[in-house]
């Protein structure tokens, strides 16, 4: 099996059939990276047309791609990015709200159904938390836990540093847990505090 950068080597010297095989190796992560992208803004179902658009601007940069500066992998995420990030610019001013949606967890047909619709509000949950982060910190939550991209390849696609990509994902997941603690938590004081009343 040939390795990207042999398949990126027989399409520069003109085998551009082989394109379709580095295509479908990567497609199914950078379209799940599209649609997390896309979801915030009730845009997800543009994701595949996204998708199909990131990599035909990857075709058609392939000359200047230097696997010196990052692994083609990384690049097709820093596409992906900032075409989901031009995309939203132009849709920026017709905003829905995602509860408009229409999205409705799936869940496993092995469950009965009160722990479904449990399990789907909590999913549902952590999305909208995960929904409501700033673009950076929501990006590199995704490309971290989603994905699972180390942090030196999340700071090439963001263009940051290893230590501010960590500082993004802490903010991140401190402002998720803040988020969701009044509805996964019980506060223990309020039992407490019942109890000395009496």
């Amino acid at each position: 099996m040939m390795t990207d950068s042999q398949m990126i080597q027989e399409i520069k010297q003109g085998n551009v059939e082989v394109y379709s095989e580095l295509m479908r190796r990567h497609q199914r992560k950078i379209l799940a990276f599209v649609y997390h992208m896309l979801k915030s803004s009730n845009l997800e179902m543009i994701a595949e047309d996204l998708c199909s658009e990131t990599f035909y601007k990857a075709y058609r940069s392939l000359h200047s791609f230097r696997e010196v500066d990052a692994s083609f992998s990384t690049w097709l995420y820093t596409i992906a990015r900032n075409t989901v990030l031009s995309e939203l610019r132009k849709h920026r001013s017709g905003q829905v709200p995602l509860e408009e949606s229409g999205y409705v967890p799936v869940a496993p047909l092995d469950v009965i159904p009160e722990q479904a619709v449990l399990r789907g509000e909590k999913v549902e949950m952590v999305r909208e938390a995960i929904n409501r982060l700033p673009e950076k910190q929501r990006s590199a939550l995704i490309l971290r836990e989603y994905e699972q991209l180390d942090y030196q390849e999340i700071a090439t696609i963001l263009g940051q540093t290893v230590s501010a990509v960590k500082s993004l994902l802490f903010r991140a997941r401190t402002s998720v847990k803040t988020q969701l603690e009044p509805y996964f938590f019980e506060p223990l004081y309020e039992e407490n505090e019942g109890m000395s009343s009496q």
